[in-house]
């Protein structure tokens, strides 16, 4: 897709973050997926939808490519530009990384990008965010292939590699001197790049999080994390620009939560092919930034339409 993505003539910029659809072939299950996605586009009309992971059954579709392209259809239909990263389960079937990552860039709306081939993973990108004033840049959302498993002996989840948070810092680095060329006369803009970053296997620090600050949400299972922690964020926390990470992976955690500085979330799992637990409806997280604004808004939208505005609190004893 060619173009760039604007905040809107009111400041408002608003992403649907779906996540673990884990869509087979079109079953009745894949059709409850889509439900739910077309009805959080239609109430939200977002200007940009996000899917972290885990959008395949890879094992269980028959041709991951028509799979892929059939979970994405309520976005193409709608013209509505769209992301995404890969979880662990999207290449478990018949077809590469590479090979879903072709699939899609074919569609006309995908802004998913490749990424560097000299680091870990498929899809480490970064998609700019430009005022609809001036044009200039506004903001920044992170996509980072977060691996599958682990590459040693330890087992367990894949992590994001230190070449992947080299990757991270020379564009933060890159993108932050660009916005304070272009803002250094401009006192109505922060001073920092605001930023978001989207991957799907939650870090070590959401485990931190939830046991030392106050989080709004459930944790209904263990946070999936790798069992090392490499430092990716450290790196974010250092470089000032990121403000708030989704993830999913962990289908019954929705939970939110600050951090240093850096507010940790969970999506609300949007697939009804997988596990879920009974009370917790299936959703989206929908995420809002205002331009000129180093801060963000979040709810849920849920499978009957409502709006979640005010998740349960949490304090850690």
């Amino acid at each position: 897709m060619t173009g760039s993505l604007q905040f809107r003539k009111d400041g408002s910029f608003t992403i649907a973050q779906f996540t673990d659809i884990h869509w087979h072939n079109g079953e009745e299950c894949d059709q409850q997926s889509r439900t739910l996605m077309e009805s959080v586009l239609e109430i939200e009309k977002p200007d940009l939808a996000v899917l972290t992971g885990d959008v395949l059954a890879g094992d269980g579709c028959h041709d991951p490519a028509e799979s892929w392209r059939q979970c994405v259809a309520p976005l193409e239909s709608r013209g509505i530009p769209w992301s995404a990263v890969f979880g662990n389960h999207d290449d478990e079937g018949a077809l590469s990384r590479h090979d879903l990552m072709q699939v899609q860039l074919s569609c006309a709306h995908c802004l998913s990008e490749p990424g560097p081939d000299d680091i870990a993973g498929v899809g480490n990108y970064v998609l700019r965010l430009f005022s609809a004033h001036d044009g200039e840049l506004a903001a920044a959302l992170y996509f980072l292939d977060s691996l599958s498993y682990a590459t040693t002996d330890i087992g367990g989840y894949g992590w994001i590699t230190r070449e992947q948070i080299a990757w991270y810092l020379g564009m933060s680095e890159l993108l932050g001197a660009a916005y304070a060329m272009s803002r250094a006369n401009d006192p109505g803009y922060p001073d920092r790049l605001p930023a978001l970053a989207f991957f799907h296997i939650p870090l070590p620090e959401f485990n931190e999080v939830w046991n030392t600050r106050t989080c709004y949400g459930v944790k209904y299972e263990d946070v999936c994390c790798p069992k090392i922690n490499t430092g990716m964020f450290a790196a974010m926390h250092e470089a000032g620009d990121v403000l708030g990470v989704f993830v999913g992976h962990d289908h019954v955690n929705d939970f939110i939560g600050d951090l240093y500085g850096i507010r940790l979330a969970y999506g609300r799992a949007s697939g009804y092919a997988t596990y879920g637990r009974e009370g917790m409806p299936r959703g989206a997280r929908i995420i809002r930034l205002r331009e000129g604004v180093r801060d963000f808004q979040t709810w849920l939208r849920l499978e009957d339409g409502s709006r979640v505005d005010h998740q349960p609190e949490h304090v850690p004893s």
